[in-house]
């Protein structure tokens, strides 16, 4: 009887002690910063099992994938993260278009290292993940030597390694080019003035110019677009045992990590000085208020014995015109919030 006495007051106290814990975890969670963060950080995550998974199938399984189903991998893994993050941190999943959307000042610079952070740790993790499922594949593959050229390359699992046929500063052009491609195409599906996706379908069509993009423009350097998606793996790889070969070959590792921010940021401004610039801006006003600036308001006379033949029109004097309520024209900026 003691003992259970002890027992309840032992639970009561540590129940005690873990309330104000529990209050004070959740006052953190519901910090902005924090829960965006964790929106980049979970969306990033998300995208990159589902796109390096499909590429282990294509590597490994041969039978099991292909190109079209790496594709299909990343595209609808962009989708899925989203709608996993969307309406909390934009869902940008990708470093560049961070880089851009801080650069046109839609966003603080006091986020960046914080958006930045997520995406790294949730594409790490996603490299760790798949390590661990498809591990046996791997060294079976592999035959136990993890190597990063070769006909038993597996390191391309992870990172984008530049082919045979391209030099390094073709491929740099190729990333400039198909991540502004990326930029623009996200900032027409995004655009509120012009003719942007439906609502609801933003993800979906997100998703789908992934595909294209991988389909049309894939074969010369992996279509990488995101220092987020390269970096973090190449890093995981040199931890996890294929050694400093993944930044030596052809000193390729920095182009996934410059290019792309240069290709966002001018895909951005070609699309704000064509595109966005040539959307007409009307300024709103109010239902309420009335203009009147030219309205003349007709007096009659004080006394009608002799009417006159016509109404003499009088301006209203300035100091007692209503005043005009109007709504400032919106800003030219146009809201990128996905990858």
């Amino acid at each position: 009887m003691a003992e259970s006495d002890r027992k309840r007051r032992s639970t009561r106290n540590s129940k005690m002690v873990s309330s104000p814990v529990v209050t004070k975890m959740q006052a953190i969670m519901q910090k902005e910063m924090v829960r965006e963060f964790l929106a980049e950080f979970m969306s990033t995550y998300v995208m990159m099992v589902f796109g390096l998974g499909s590429v282990a199938h294509m590597v490994l399984g041969e039978k099991f994938g292909s190109y079209l189903s790496v594709n299909l991998g990343f595209g609808f893994g962009v989708t899925m993260g989203v709608h996993m993050a969307g309406n909390i941190s934009g869902a940008h999943m990708n470093a560049a278009l961070t880089f851009t959307n801080c650069t046109l000042g839609r966003m603080s610079w006091k986020k960046f290292p914080v958006y930045i952070l997520g995406q790294f740790l949730g594409s790490f993790l996603a490299s760790a993940t798949i390590y661990c499922l498809f591990y046996s594949a791997i060294i079976q593959f592999s035959g136990g030597h993890l190597t990063v050229t070769g006909p038993t390359a597996t390191a391309g699992i992870f990172a984008t390694y530049l082919p045979e046929h391209m030099t390094l500063w073709r491929g740099f052009l190729d990333e400039v080019i198909v991540t502004g491609i990326l930029q623009l195409c996200l900032f027409a599906i995004t655009d509120k003035k012009n003719n942007p996706a439906l609502q609801g379908t933003q993800a979906l069509v997100i998703g789908i110019l992934i595909v294209v993009i991988g389909l049309s423009l894939g074969m010369n350097t992996g279509y990488a677009m995101n220092p987020s998606r390269d970096l973090p793996p190449c890093f995981f790889t040199f931890i996890a045992g294929w050694g400093i070969q993944v930044f030596r070959a052809r000193d390729w590792w920095w182009v996934p990590v410059v290019a792309p921010l240069l290709g966002a940021y001018l895909g951005a401004i070609v699309y704000l000085v064509f595109i966005g610039s040539s959307i007409p801006r009307r300024p709103q006003i109010l239902e309420n208020s009335m203009n009147y600036e030219d309205r003349r308001i007709p007096v009659l006379p004080k006394t009608m014995s002799n009417p006159p033949t016509t109404l003499t029109p009088v301006s209203v004097s300035p100091a007692n015109r209503p005043s005009v309520q109007t709504v400032p024209p919106l800003s030219d900026s146009i809201h990128l919030e996905h990858f």
